[in-house]
């Protein structure tokens, strides 16, 4: 039922593109695994072996913690229509903040939101396919645009102040912090 790839193929690639949704994993070597669902236009495939996912502030920085530490992520896609499939790709992360060498060359990949904090550079090493038998079928009503709201409306300073003094992870692994707000307007 299940099949592994060493990189993404086009039905990959398509599949991927069809998603509202998806989940990101990742793990340090110990404390919390840290599981979390994503959703707007936030990820692009940029090859075969290469992914990237645009990440926006919100409650921590877990995601960010556990690559620097360990660099390993799963992001996982849910086929919630037909056909059923799940599509796991599993990964070297690292993340790339807008003070960081290649975030020019990344983020001209994105259309910026409003509180972007960084993007996640993917090494894929594996894919994984499976049947999906087991997920609903849904449909997406709308994105919730509640998270870009609260961005566009924050006061560029306390939003720096903010995340600037987010240094740790809930299990006290370090975090990087963005050097700037990202607008989403003309960054």
């Amino acid at each position: 039922m299940s099949e592994f790839f060493d990189n993404l193929n086009e039905d990959h690639m398509a599949m991927i593109a069809a998603q509202p949704v998806f989940f990101v994993a990742t793990a340090a070597a110990e404390g919390r695994i840290n599981l979390s669902p994503k959703g707007y236009d936030a990820v692009r495939v940029l090859g075969p072996g290469r992914m990237a996912w645009l990440d926006l502030g919100g409650s921590g920085n877990e995601t960010h913690a556990h690559l620097a530490a360990d660099g390993r992520i799963t992001l996982m896609f849910c086929n919630f229509r037909q056909p059923a499939l799940i599509l796991r790709v599993y990964g070297r992360g690292t993340p790339v903040l807008p003070q960081d060498a290649g975030w020019q060359e990344l983020a001209a990949h994105f259309t910026l939101l409003p509180g972007t904090r960084q993007i996640f550079d993917i090494a894929v090493e594996s894919v994984q396919t499976s049947c999906g038998w087991g997920v609903p079928l849904m449909t997406l009503e709308a994105e919730r645009e509640t998270l870009v709201k609260y961005h566009r409306q924050a006061d560029p300073e306390t939003w720096q102040t903010k995340t600037s003094a987010r240094t740790s992870s809930i299990d006290g692994l370090p975090t990087r912090a963005s050097d700037r707000y990202i607008s989403g307007e003309s960054d």
